[in-house]
């Protein structure tokens, strides 16, 4: 076929997810070709920068330092010590309860480390520039997956064609791969919508993430570097998108007046850092994780609210075990076995994810006062058995041991 690359590995999408594959599978020796339509923003002033942040658990470090990823990153990272659950949900917005889950409690290490999503993207292009196995091409995206048993051969936006053993979908929600392949979804739509945007306030942060509900969904802050000598955090409110709308539009002495009052004025007066940016709020998931010489990761295979720091973090969890069994069998990368292995090892706990996480938002989206108070009263009986609060750490953090 005249004019056709091959590659080990093609990985659709130059999202966090799909750059952090492309390194993974280039530092293992794989040839990797990783496309996006999308050329990536690397600086947070930038016109459609990701201003949203995500903590790394403790499991997806160990993946990024594997991956040669987590010295660039570790010197911009904020540590988080300590999940603070605060219950605002009485007839104002006075806090009534407050839980601490202290990494201390199962580990050495903190539970996470905070990072802002633009700068992610900037340390791991900068880390796919190291590789001589990455042939990254920004601007270009997958226009079409032709798939045999030994082989796909996908068709680029710029007529360009690529051979790989194995098709990594990292393309998102409405992934091209995944529709490409006939894999289904199941999409839960909750009329939720979250805005995401950075504050400095007075009260240092300590190292706490702190998540605060009353009704629509959390309010979330968690830690980043002082900014201007002043402490930091990176927002993400959660609300019913109409709204989500009319914050959206306040002028900022407005907003900055209800962020304090929605934050149950913990940290001080908040003020506005950087724009507001609007995301919808959904869960999905595929029917299958797999198809011929394709496998599904990250949102192209799920979605989850941003509660608990679990998404990205499944994110990685797919990359991992995909690199696992790749390194396992290089001979193999991209069989039928293979691909039956990931989904086994994955779709499972992905569910189980999922619905766990579906349930919690939910539970902070209502509004009726008695469901608030059985939504306190259920946290504190949580927390108050320590066995029962030391497993739900454990499972938030994707390991079964402390450490």
């Amino acid at each position: 076929m005249p004019n056709t690359t091959d590659t080990d590995i093609l990985v659709s999408g130059g999202g966090v997810a799909g750059l952090t594959a492309a390194a993974a599978f280039g530092a293992a020796g794989f040839s990797v070709t990783c496309v996006d339509p999308a050329p990536p923003v690397t600086e947070m002033s930038d016109e459609g920068s990701d201003l949203r942040t995500t903590a790394f658990l403790q499991p997806s470090r160990d993946f990024l330092i594997r991956a040669g990823i987590w010295d660039r990153l570790h010197p911009h990272a904020s540590a988080l010590q300590i999940m603070r659950v605060v219950d605002a949900g009485g007839a104002d917005s006075v806090p009534r309860s407050s839980h601490d889950f202290d990494a201390a409690d199962i580990s050495d290490l903190p539970f996470g480390w905070n990072l802002p999503n633009w700068l992610l993207s900037r340390e791991i292009l900068a880390r796919l520039g190291e590789l001589a196995t990455v042939d990254f091409r920004p601007g270009i995206g997958t226009a079409s997956v032709l798939t045999r048993e030994r082989e796909a051969l996908v068709t680029l936006s710029d007529g360009a064609r690529v051979r790989a053993r194995l098709v990594v979908a990292a393309d998102g929600r409405a992934s091209p791969v995944r529709e490409a392949v006939g894999i289904p979804v199941k999409t839960t739509r909750y009329g939720q919508k979250a805005l995401a945007f950075a504050v400095g306030h007075d009260a240092p942060h300590d190292n706490v993430s702190t998540e605060i509900h009353r009704s629509g969904g959390p309010f979330t802050l968690v830690p980043l570097p002082d900014h201007d000598g002043r402490p930091s955090s990176a927002v993400v409110w959660m609300e019913r998108g109409p709204e989500v709308a009319r914050l959206a539009a306040l002028p900022v002495p407005a907003f900055e007046a209800e962020m304090t009052e929605r934050s149950a004025g913990l940290f001080g007066p908040l003020t506005l850092l950087t724009r507001r940016t609007v995301w919808p709020i959904i869960s999905q998931i595929a029917a299958r994780m797999e198809a011929e010489r394709v496998a599904l990761v990250a949102e192209a295979a799920h979605v989850v609210p941003p509660i608990g720091a679990q998404g990205l973090n499944m994110s990685l969890g797919d990359v991992r075990v995909l690199l696992d069994l790749a390194e396992a069998d290089p001979d193999g990368l991209g069989s039928r076995a293979m691909l039956a292995a990931y989904h086994g090892a994955r779709h499972g706990e992905v569910r189980a994810r999922v619905a766990g996480i579906d349930a919690l938002n939910r539970a902070s989206m209502v509004s009726m006062q008695g469901l608030r108070d059985m939504r306190m009263r259920a946290l504190q009986a949580f927390y108050s058995v320590k066995p029962v609060r030391t497993t739900l750490m454990r499972a938030g953090l994707g390991t079964g041991r402390a450490g």
